[in-house]
């Protein structure tokens, strides 16, 4: 068993997405991407949202990965997580994120997992002058 993923996001975002992080830890499986196109309401999200629902396997848990805190995705999200404890989501989902989702979703609880996209996401955001100035000093 593992937990189950939703990516969603604002245009095919979420596609591409999963395809680069499936280049570099491969297939993955109880996972399904969600676009928010042009025109949509956050009525037509929920609808997707609950059909591709129907093809998970979400006993250990779901956890919605979008892209934007109170964007469409982010809120027809929350219509659904609000009355099941056993939903989360997580804002700015990025590949590091992903990534070391993938790695823990089948070992670990919903929080757990939560907590690793959080962590990761934050660990994941670097600037290389600062990165770089940083282990010259610890080299002296």
């Amino acid at each position: 068993m593992m937990i189950a993923i939703i990516l969603g996001t604002h245009g095919k975002f979420s596609q591409e997405l999963l395809k680069s992080s499936e280049m570099i830890f491969g297939k993955q499986e109880n996972i399904e991407c969600v676009t928010f196109e042009t025109g949509e309401s956050a009525d037509d999200l929920v609808k997707k949202y609950e059909k591709v629902i129907s093809k998970l396997d979400v006993d250990e848990g779901l956890l919605f990965m979008v892209d934007l805190f109170g964007g469409s995705p982010f809120n027809a999200a929350s219509r659904i997580a609000i009355n099941n404890k056993n939903i989360d989501i997580v804002t700015g989902a990025n590949l590091p994120m992903l990534l070391e989702v993938f790695a823990s979703r089948d070992s670990s609880s919903l929080d757990e997992v939560t907590l690793t996209a959080i962590d990761s996401g934050k660990n994941s955001i670097k600037s290389f002058k600062a990165n770089f100035n940083e282990n010259v000093e610890e080299e002296l």
